[in-house]
């Protein structure tokens, strides 16, 4: 199965894509979704280039007929039978896992990944004051789905579990605030004074699924405070639809006739019920989804550009390359620790010496625009904090000859076996590593072994299981890696920063290390970091990081392999119109945070 990288794990514990897709063991195989209702207008399409939001080439379907032709039928994010619907364990199922898809549960702020915008979720609005406080009110009307009223408390409670259960990723939360207070339906967050960090609370406000406190304060008392131990199949959430079915080969949801939302969003969303089919494989579902028995999906599609130039009804938000909004950077992480690896003449030689290009077109399938010598992604969300003339200037770029010459000036001497040293230390032996069977990073660090070993570094890749990678990049057992950090979100490009560079609490080498896995090591970082999180106004934090990325591009302890959506949102219009491109905007092509828009928006063909 082909896997699909994911980035960082949100503060919140959210469960990954990656975990998602590391785990393809299934009871059964492919559902037929015909016996869902009706039959399938089939993968082809007819040419109507005058609707919104419909395949790449212009075509689309003709539709559905029975009861399938009100449903959307989705995959990508569930490839195990769903065996607990507990949003704290270890591994919930979709839809449960935090920060995926708000469809069941919702948050108070939604994140619009294309332009970096906060949207109303169960919060009408918000109010920062300075670097004091949050302030957020209650939309009018919230109810869950049994039809009782969500309140202030709902909210209050879902934080205090944090504090109630200290293992649960909730208790984030409180390393950034305070106090969290209600006054009616007004909630205030009183943010940590000594931190100030403002985009870290933003961020757990807009990925926080809220939780019905009548139900988790009976699992609290039932488990003595473990809710993570909790097993259920069961969901009460506040969000548009209700969880009617799950067995071996799918997963029902059911729209919530009276969902509070609909004045907000201006009636109910289009589809009666969300299909999610439990498939084998990516394989698998990428057959369904070219076929149109799919109608979007979240998965890696090798050269999807094939499907609609075969004719299929399929588009993607761009409609060229990279087809995708960009919206996570793995990175190519140097252990500092280890021998020449802690010069940073030796990282900059690293990164001049990659083939980004071959690697965009190889190991992501032309899914990567060009890289940049930056923590921050260019475009999208992120692209305001951007100095692209900067990056340019004191960065990098593929370039062999200027990495040989990067390590001769720095007084390094190519040996008789082709392999550069400098006071009898040798540039390697050096193992890159990365979880086998993720093989578009597989394919990346091949790509970056070769480069190496061309210039004069003695390089090799290593793919050991997802388990004995995580363990070894956390207590720094590596040489060099391919891992993720933050994607984007409403507190990056700070927290990739974090992640990379922080030396707050430095992990010591065999000791758990939660950021900077190589150990990287700086004097003026965190002062920047402080000044960058703590900023009263957009001007002084674009210094605060433009000042953090300058350092970033002297000492590259880190280097971006390549950029990747954050999500791959794929759609086949054999049934539906209106989803979410670039020339259909209206909303961001994304299932997390503002992704539930488009299921208000999207229109049904008549079949």
């Amino acid at each position: 199965m082909t896997t699909t990288p994911s980035s960082a794990p949100e503060p919140t514990g959210a469960a990954t894509r990656r975990r998602f897709l590391a785990v393809s063991t299934v009871a059964a195989g492919g559902v037929a979704l015909a016996a869902c209702g009706g039959s399938s207008g089939g993968g082809g399409g007819t040419k109507d280039s005058t609707l919104p939001g419909i395949g790449n080439n212009g075509k689309i379907g003709g539709g559905r007929r029975g009861d399938a032709a009100d449903q959307l039928f989705l995959a990508g994010f569930q490839f195990s039978p769903p065996t607990n619907f507990n949003t704290f364990a270890g591994a919930p199922a979709w839809p449960a896992a935090n920060n995926v898809a708000q469809y069941v549960y919702e948050t108070l702020l939604r994140f619009d990944i294309v332009s970096g915008e906060l949207k109303p979720g169960l919060a009408a609005d918000y109010k920062v004051d300075g670097t004091s406080s949050v302030s957020l009110t209650l939309q009018d009307g919230v109810t869950w789905s049994d039809g009782t009223a969500l309140t202030a408390d709902d909210v209050l409670y879902t934080f205090q579990l944090g504090k109630i259960d200290p293992t649960l990723t909730v208790a984030s939360f409180w390393v950034e605030a305070d106090d969290i207070t209600a006054s009616g339906d007004t909630i205030t967050v009183a943010i940590n004074q000594d931190r100030k960090n403002v985009d870290m609370i933003l961020q757990q406000l807009a990925v926080q699924f809220i939780l019905p406190k009548a139900v988790f304060e009976k699992v609290a008392a039932e488990t003595g405070n473990k809710l993570a131990s909790w097993e259920t199949t069961e969901l009460l959430g506040s969000g548009p639809y209700t969880l009617e079915k799950a067995d071996q080969t799918q997963i029902i949801l059911a729209r919530n006739e009276k969902y509070w939302g609909q004045k907000f969003y201006g009636g109910l969303p289009a589809p009666t019920k969300i299909i999610h089919p439990i498939f084998k494989s990516n394989e698998d579902g990428n057959l369904k989804f070219q076929n149109g028995e799919l109608d979007v999906m979240q998965q890696f599609v090798p050269q999807i550009w094939k499907m609609w130039e075969s004719g299929k009804p399929v588009g993607t938000y761009l409609k060229d390359k990279p087809y995708y909004v960009p919206g996570s950077m793995p990175m190519f992480i140097f252990n500092t620790t280890r021998g020449a690896l802690a010069d940073p003449a030796v990282r900059r030689a690293v990164a001049f010496a990659i083939d980004y290009a071959s690697i965009a077109e190889t190991a992501m399938s032309g899914y990567s625009g060009d890289v940049q010598a930056s923590l921050i992604i260019p475009g999208g969300a992120e692209d305001k904090w951007f100095d692209g003339d900067r990056a340019k200037a004191d960065g990098w770029s593929f370039d062999a000859t200027k990495a040989e010459k990067t390590l001769t000036d720095a007084g390094y001497v190519k040996g008789s076996d082709g392999i550069y040293a400098k006071d009898g230390q040798r540039l390697g032996p050096w193992k890159l590593i990365t979880p086998q069977g993720w093989t578009d990073w597989n394919a990346a660090l091949e790509i970056v072994a070769k480069n190496l070993k061309a210039i004069g570094i003695d390089a090799a890749t290593n793919f050991p299981q997802q388990a004995q990678v995580t363990t070894s990049v956390a207590n720094g057992d590596f040489d060099m890696c391919c891992w993720y950090v933050s994607g984007t979100n409403p507190a990056t490009p700070w927290q990739r920063f974090s992640d990379v560079m922080s030396n707050v609490e430095l992990a010591p080498l065999g000791q758990t290390a939660f950021r900077n896995y190589g150990r990287w090591t700086n004097d003026q970082v965190n002062d920047l970091l402080e000044a960058a999180a703590a900023a009263p106004d957009d001007g002084s934090k674009k210094q605060a990081l433009t000042a953090l990325d300058d350092v970033y591009r002297q000492q590259a302890p880190a280097i971006p392999l390549m950029y990747r959506p954050d999500e791959f949102f794929e759609f086949n219009a054999s049934n539906w119109t209106n989803f979410p491109t670039q020339a259909n905007d209206d909303a961001p092509p994304m299932f997390r945070g503002a992704g539930n828009d488009w299921l208000f928006k999207i229109k049904k063909i008549e079949g």
